[in-house]
């Protein structure tokens, strides 16, 4: 909150991802359902999907990551059902998308449940 006001409207813990905020008076702009996990959920979509660019359509995960200016890159390890995907976006090379040192034809890694673990390697500008 940005004020001892808006602490006193908000009424939870600034650390929580509440699952909703109050719309009606008496509760106006109150926090709500901060320990339910519906919330974790939808964190988890915002970071994986809305700032890593990490987006999964069935069996495929499209890759179309924009890095913030001071960030040389992440690494995501990536369960796709008992398979696990460790994933690194790097700054430099040309653009491309490796997958156990193979080059892929485009941004998008065919998920394969192998039970194996795989190195993928992102190449941003």
């Amino acid at each position: 909150a940005k004020s001892p006001d808006a602490i006193a409207v908000y009424k939870v813990e600034p650390y929580f991802m509440t699952t909703d905020v109050y719309a009606v008076s008496p509760h106006t702009g109150r926090g709500g359902w901060i320990w339910y996990t519906g919330s974790a959920g939808w964190m988890y979509r915002l970071i994986l999907e809305s700032l890593l660019r990490l987006r999964l359509e069935v069996d495929r995960l499209h890759v179309e990551p924009c890095l913030l200016v001071h960030w040389p890159g992440f690494t995501v390890h990536y369960r796709f059902r008992e398979t696990v995907y460790h994933i690194s976006v790097v700054r430099g090379g040309s653009l491309g998308l490796t997958v156990d040192g193979v080059e892929q034809g485009g941004m998008v890694i065919a998920l394969v449940d192998d039970r194996r673990e795989h190195t993928v390697v992102v190449n941003v500008a």
